[in-house]
């Protein structure tokens, strides 16, 4: 595609990441992305395997989510470094090797250094107890527990209503 003088394809954009052109490019790569989520989603869904799984079309839309929170590098897996900065937001910093053993015991050894979105969905539907499951199931845990904040200022009150 040329525009304005610069000519970039979405392949040369998912690889570098950095388009001088603006965000059109980026907003359909990132819809290219939410669609092979889906598509993804849509094979859970029709799976025998996991027809019996309670709420599954709203698990599955919560993974994407929490997917897409991950995948910082917007290339549609999760990588080391995104995985990395993600515990150490999460409070759950892990080393280099603690990393990549997570990410071993979630691709069961298919992958060198990324979790796809198909891999991320087994482990959290699956029976096993991936390190990375309980985090983020803790983290969810505690996220509802928090209480929550109102939006806006606080409502008047009169002097009676006072301690």
């Amino acid at each position: 595609m040329i525009e304005n003088g610069c000519s970039t394809s979405l392949a040369q954009i998912s690889r570098t990441r950095i388009c001088s052109c603006g965000g059109k490019a980026f907003g359909l790569l990132k819809e290219q992305q939410r669609q092979k989520l889906e598509e993804v989603n849509q094979e859970f869904l029709e799976d025998q395997k996991y027809r019996d799984e309670d709420d599954l079309a709203e698990k599955l839309e919560g993974f994407k989510n929490k997917y897409a929170e991950f995948d910082l590098n917007d290339q549609g897996e999760i990588d080391l470094m995104g995985l990395k900065r993600t515990m150490e937001k999460l409070g759950v910093p892990k080393t280099h090797l603690e990393l990549k053993k997570m990410i071993m015991e979630v691709t069961g050894g298919t992958s060198s250094n990324t979790i796809d979105y198909r891999d991320f969905v087994k482990m959290m539907l699956g029976k096993r107890s991936a390190v990375l499951k309980l985090v983020l199931i803790f983290e969810d845990k505690a996220n509802g527990a928090a209480p929550c904040k109102p939006d806006g200022p606080p409502p008047k009150r009169d002097i009676a209503s006072l301690p």
